[in-house]
Formats: structure tokens, sequence, C-alpha cells
């Protein structure tokens, strides 16, 4: 009646707003709830939000008082909420039938390790005859959303809090998986079937559309379960031999783990169809609303692929012990059905550029992934082979060329669908590609192909960004910037695909770097070379990547495809890894020349973000990996090839690679340049400070690193020239305390190869 009484819509929230801390508020919210007319709000629009309110006054003042409520109190409030929904089950405010579905499952939840089991069958027997159907698809709904809602609320990532130890809620957790979650997932299938044959003949959107949608989120959710009471009983040899992968892949951008449900599963699951049956029904929804570009972003299309792509990620006991014939067997069926999903890639990608959805394409890519992450590389190309005339690679292939053309196409658009892909792709890149080792030739000569094809494809899309940009003027343009983590990172898995076929591509990079270079030269200040200079500048960052790892925290080695990727090589000077490393070396003295850089070298591109830093930063990299290996000093062979890793002509391109760079004396060649340009870069650019913390604590210290690199340092003449301008203080006066100390470590380092012990402590 109080509330009755305030027309002013301010003062009956006030009123609404204070029942969450009320004393036993639940009368005043049943009322609220209640209402059938605007009794005290002026706004007729109000009247959800105050129901809303009152839910929400319920929850939390039970969750309060939970141990002053009698035994009957606490169930009649969770049954009132129950059958408030059912009996509102068609309102159209749906937000406030929800919210009080999840006030039931939190209730329930509070009261789960007291409650008898009889308590709790009265309430899901209810539930389950409404997620058949018995009582129309309104019902349904709303029977499938109170689940959604108790499983998020049993969740350990999703729970709400109640103030309650740790045990409470693994008692809770570890009770809804083993004695219900697959009950839940037969409710939500069974609503499925009893929907889907009055949707695929309708010609109308139907109620049970809804329904369906809803079950099959619920199936989603349920198998995106973290199930940790599963006893698994893998057959790792048998998945060995199959082709099985037998580690768990750890994805580095997408939070994914398998769904490993266990044995009990297997029924459901696998041994049922049930999986065949989904994609037979999405593949029908799909013919029957083809002419409809907007189906494909509808909650049933959209929850659909979702638990297509779920059902991909099935893994361990829930698959009989068969060799892993029935896991291989589920993966292609869910790959047949994919594939029609971003089959052609260059049609769907221009459908896309003309306004199409790209969430199916999305959708397959994440598929892709999860097949990449279960199986070895030689199963994941052949799976496809068996219903196309081409492997999985081919089709990845063709994926990242277009995600790679969009992404460069829209650079002035924050996000688009192109990166996306493009961030799935590369990461199923990194799967089947990071972690083999080139002597057992995990790739095939066609994936081989395929990835050399699309390496090149990348280059030249690159390039051609590149040379397109040279002349604007934006500081911020995120594709130029070495720092920037994101490059850096895409960078890296450009260079895995080039690796996988380094005997054409390394060849590719070293001709592209001929022909800028020459282009250059022949130049001679005829015409602007800024367009040149922008094109070799990516080679370098590109080349850098594809030569050399980050190393960060690690020691560099000399990556192992690179080592064991050309075979037929025999002299160091054929040896396509060597010469285009001396090609950049080569192009990067360009810069110790002060006319060189005068007449060629654009304003831009000499900022100490762009062409300096650079290249400090490639030798750093290069210096590390080639120059200053861990196993390796001059004229010795490491401990590997000393005891036969690798056959043959591998073991000769193991052992040019170690030792190339000392060869001639070009090591001291390459130290007295490092030199140079650590001076250069010191002195030239005072006041940078990502310039000098690079200088000084990554390519500086790289080269005392190793005592037979010191003790040609403290000969050269370069070396001598930086000890005394770090001495009289003068030219290195800029250098903030921190870089100082790190140089003076540096020198100190080198200073302990001199023989002379009173030229040593000076």
């Amino acid at each position: 009646m109080l509330l009755q009484l305030h027309m002013n819509p301010s003062e009956a929230e006030k009123v609404i707003s204070s029942l969450h801390s009320s004393l036993m508020p639940y009368q005043a919210c049943r009322f609220i709830l209640e209402l059938k007319t605007k009794c005290f709000l002026s706004e007729t629009s109000q009247m959800p939000n105050a129901r809303f309110q009152a839910a929400g006054a319920i929850g939390d003042a039970a969750i309060r008082e939970w141990g002053i409520l009698a035994d009957d109190n606490k169930r009649s409030l969770i049954l009132y909420c129950l059958n408030y929904v059912m009996e509102h089950a068609s309102s159209p405010d749906g937000y406030v039938q929800s919210k009080v579905s999840a006030v039931a499952a939190r209730l329930l939840k509070r009261g789960w390790v007291e409650f008898p089991d009889q308590d709790k069958a009265t309430i899901f027997f209810e539930v389950e005859q409404s997620i058949r159907g018995i009582h129309g698809p309104n019902r349904q709904f709303a029977a499938i959303n109170f689940l959604e809602n108790l499983i998020s609320e049993f969740s350990p990532l999703t729970a709400s809090a109640m103030g309650l130890p740790k045990e409470f809620h693994e008692q809770c957790e570890w009770s809804i998986e083993v004695h219900f979650l697959k009950d839940f997932y037969c409710w939500a299938q069974a609503a499925v079937f009893n929907t889907a044959d009055k949707i695929v003949n309708s010609n109308v959107t139907i109620p049970e559309e809804r329904a369906c949608s809803a079950a099959v989120r619920l199936m989603f959710q349920i198998l995106s379960w973290n199930f940790k009471h599963t006893v698994e009983h893998d057959n790792s040899d048998a998945k060995i031999n199959s082709g099985l992968r037998s580690d768990t892949i750890n994805l580095k951008k997408f939070e994914r783990s398998l769904v490993k449900p266990g044995s009990m599963w297997r029924e459901i699951l696998i041994s049922s169809g049930h999986t065949t049956w989904v994609l037979n029904f999405y593949t029908t929804l799909r013919q029957k609303y083809s002419y409809d570009t907007l189906w494909v972003d509808s909650p049933l299309s959209v929850s659909c692929r979702q638990l297509i792509v779920q059902l991909c990620s099935l893994a361990g006991s829930v698959f009989p012990n068969d060799n892993g014939d029935a896991q291989v067997n589920h993966l292609m069926h869910i790959l047949a059905a994919a594939v029609l999903w971003i089959e052609p890639p260059d049609a769907i990608a221009a459908s896309i550029r003309n306004g199409g959805s790209e969430s199916e394409f999305i959708d397959g890519c994440h598929v892709l992934l999860s097949v990449a992450s279960l199986t070895t590389t030689s199963l994941f190309d052949n799976l496809l082979k068996s219903i196309r005339q081409y492997g999985t690679i081919n089709l990845l292939s063709a994926l990242t060329a277009e995600a790679v053309k969009s992404v460069l196409d829209n650079q002035s658009e924050e996000e688009t669908w192109g990166s996306d892909a493009l961030d799935i792709l590369l990461e199923t890149w990194n799967v089947i590609l990071g972690d083999v080792d080139a002597d057992k030739t995990p790739i095939s000569a066609d994936g081989a192909l395929a990835a050399s094809s699309l390496f090149k494809i990348i280059v030249d899309s690159h390039l051609k960004a590149a040379a397109d940009s040279a002349f604007e003027d934006t500081d911020d343009t995120e594709y130029f910037h070495v720092s920037v983590s994101k490059r850096d990172e895409q960078l890296a898995l450009y260079a895995l695909i080039a690796r996988a076929a380094a005997d054409t591509t390394i060849p590719y990079l070293a001709q592209l770097f001929s022909e800028r270079f020459a282009r250059l030269s022949q130049k001679n200040g005829e015409s602007d070379p800024t367009q040149t200079l922008e094109e070799l500048y990516w080679l370098l960052l590109i080349t850098s990547h594809v030569l050399t790892d980050s190393g960060e925290g690690e020691t560099l080695l000399i990556p192992e495809a690179l080592q064991a990727g050309f075979p037929n090589v025999f002299e160091a000077a054929q040896h396509p890894v060597v010469t285009l490393s001396w090609s950049i070396i080569n192009f990067t003295r360009q810069c110790l020349d002060p006319g060189i850089r005068a007449k060629f070298f654009s304003p831009r591109l000499m900022e100490v973000l762009f062409c300096t830093i650079a290249v400090i930063w490639f030798l750093a990299r290069w210096v590390a990996t080639y120059l200053v290996p861990l196993d390796v000093s001059r004229g010795q062979v490491s401990r590997a090839e000393s005891d036969g890793v690798g056959t043959n002509g591998s073991q000769h391109s193991r052992k040019l690679l170690s030792g190339f760079a000392w060869e001639n004396n070009q090591g001291e060649l390459v130290l007295d340049f490092v030199v140079l340009i650590s001076v250069l870069a010191l002195t030239t650019y005072q006041g940078e400070n990502e310039l000098q913390t690079l200088t000084c604590q990554k390519l500086l210290a790289t080269v005392v690193r190793r005592k037979h690199t010191c003790t040609c340092l403290v000969r050269l003449d370069s070396w001598r020239d930086l000890t005394r301008a770090f001495a009289s203080g003068r030219s290195l006066l800029s250098l903030s305390g921190r870089l100082q100390r790190s140089l003076a470590e540096t020198l100190a380092c080198a200073a302990a190869c001199i023989k002379d012990p009173e030229a040593s402590a000076q």
C-alpha cells in the first residue's frame, strides 16, 4: 500500500531500491512482481524495471538471511521464482524473466548441499517436462534459460559471491558435473529433436525457433564445462599411430581447452551419431535460408555453429579405444561440413567485402584451428583429401592469403573481418609448424609448395602496402613500428611459414632484396627513392624474423628449419641463408656513410623508430644467432654435429651455418661495423631512449657474451674509440644513468679479455 501512494517515479524508485537492504522484503517484492497495472509509476515503461529490481532484492535478501530462514521458506522462494518464470514465459519483458530465473538458480545453489535429493528431484522433474516441450515452446524456453543460469552459477568462473568457503563451491561443482550435467544435455537434445521438424518445415518464424536456439546454446555451454572429475584412459601409442596428437597444444591467442567429458558421455555424443545429426541439421537450415543473407547471424545459426566448433574439440576416453579411428572420422565429418563455410575462399571474401556476413567464415577458421590442435601435420593435411583434390594445408594457405589481402586493403579501419580471420589462421599455422622437427619432414611436398606460394603472396602484398604508404605523413601507422608487439608476433608467424619452404622462400627474399638494393643504386639521386627504401625496410624486418628467433629470455640458436632445410648445399657462398645475410649487412653499412644517408635515405626512414632502430634491432638478433652462437667458437663444431645429428647434406649445412660468419676474417669486420653503428646511434640520436636502450642492452651486450668475440673486440680501433668516448664523458653524456651503467658493464666484460693487466685495469 505504501508503494501505491508514491505517484512520483523518483520516490517509487527509492522505495524499490531500499528493498535490497531491507529485512524480509519478500512479500513486498512479490507484490511488485505481480502488479498488473501502473498503480504507482507514472510511466508504464518503468514497471518492468521495478519488477527487475524486486527480483534482485529477493535474491540479495535470501542470500543475506539464509541462516535465519526456515527450510520451507527457502524452498518456497525457489519454487515461487520458478513458477513465476513459467507462468510469465510469454511476457515481452524477457530480461525480467531472466533475472527471476537467475535468482532461482542462485538460491538453488545456496541450498544445494543441505537440500535432500528428493527436493532437487521434484524441482528438476518440472524443469525436464517443460524442456521436453510438454507445456509449449514458451515454457520450454524459460526452463532452458533456467538451466543456463544454473550451470553458470555452478561454474567457478561465473558463480555469484555467497560469502562461503571454497570447499562449498567445489562440492557443488563436483555434484552437478557427476550427477546432472549429462542429464541436462540429454534434455536439451530432446528439445532440439522435438522442434527440428517444425522449424525445417515451417515457412515463417515460429516460437519453437527461440526454444531450439536456447537448447543448442545450452548444449554448447555444457560442453564448455571444465570437466575435472573425469577418469581418462587414453591410449597414447594408438593415437600417435593414427596421426592424433598425444599432447595438449597451448594456443597463444585463443582461450581453448580440449573437451574431455569421459567415457560416460560416449553414447550420447559419439555412438548415437549426435554430431552427424547436428551437422545435418545446420546444413539443412543453411540450404533452406540460402536466400536470406541475415540468417547466418540469427541466434539459431550462431548457436549451431558454436556447438559444432565445440564438438570439434572432443577428445579423450569419450572416444572408444579403437586406434583413434572414431576420433579421426569425427573430425573428418565436421571438416567436411565446415569446409562449405569457407570455400572457395576468394568468392566468400568477395562476398564479405560486398556487405555479406563474416561470422560463418570466422567459425570455419576456428574449426580448422581446432582440428589442427588435435592432429599431426600429416593427418591435418590428409583429412580434406578424402573429399577434395587437395590437402587441408592448401585450403589454409588460400584462406590466409585472402585474410592478408583484406587486412592490407583496410589498414585505416580499426577492426576488420580479415584481422580476426588472420589471427586464427596464423595461429593454425603456428600449431602445425611451431613445434615440429625439420629432420622429420613434417610437411608434405604439396604442403611446402602451398606454404611457399602463400609466403610469396604475403611478401608481395606487404611490399605493395609499404610502397603505397611511403608518402603518408601519419606517425601512428602501426604497420611500420618495429616495437609494436602485435606486428612482431605476426611477422614471427609469417617466418614460420617461410621456414616450412626455406629452399624457395629464402632465395626469394634474397632476390627481392638484391632487386631493391640495385634499384636504389641505379637511382643515384635522379628520383625519389622513398618507395624503394620503404620496401627495403619491410624486407629487413621480415628477413630478420625468418633468419632469427626473438630469443626473449633465451639464448638464440640458428632455427632448426634453416639448419636442416638445405641438404644439397655444400659451399658457404652458395648457401641462401649466407647470401641473404651478407646482402642485408652490406645494405646496413650504408647507414655509416653520411653522403649515402643524405642522398638516398628519406627523412622518414632515418627517424629513430624506423631505419636506424631497425638496423640495430636486426644486428642484435643476427649477431646473437650467427656470430655469437651458444655452442660454437672459432673453428669448433657443436656437440650435436660431432655426435652425428643429421645425415650427410643436412649435417654439412649445419656446419656451414655454424661457422660461415667467421670465415676469411669476416667476423672481425662485422664486429667493427657493429661498434661503428653503435657509436653512431649513441651520439647522433641523442635523447632517443628506445634506440639507445636497444644499442646498449641488446646489441653491445650481445657482442661481449662470448670470450672469443671479446678478444677480437679489444683489438679494434673502433672499440678503443668507444672506450675513450665513454671515459671522456662528452659525447655519451646524454645517456641515462641506467644506460651508462649498462655500457660500463659491457666495456668491462670486453676489458677482461685484454692480456695486459695494466691496460685491462684502465
